[in-house]
């Protein structure tokens, strides 16, 4: 536990950003598994979804939660599997 006051509230706030951090990257996990589903099944708003998450996967990264290279490499396979999807 902590000892000075300043420790305390640092404890705090951690804890607040922990709770914000897992449900952004909840829902961005969401939004994949839901993109790749739509793909699969060739859903016509498998693209829109697609846009939804990467929109998402930016803005985690810009805000520190998940790393810039995470952030491109997973948009970066969900864009092979749509392109891949389309193609046929």
């Amino acid at each position: 536990m902590p000892n000075t006051k300043s420790a305390k509230k640092e404890l705090r706030k951690s804890a607040k950003r922990k709770i914000r951090n897992k449900k952004i990257k909840d829902n961005i996990k969401d939004l994949i598994k839901k993109s790749r589903k739509a793909i699969e099944a060739k859903d016509e708003k498998a693209k829109e979804l697609v846009d939804k998450t990467l929109k998402a996967l930016d803005k985690a990264a810009q805000k520190g939660i998940i790393k810039k290279n995470a952030r491109d490499r997973k948009k970066s396979r969900l864009h092979l599997r749509l392109n891949k999807s389309t193609k046929k």
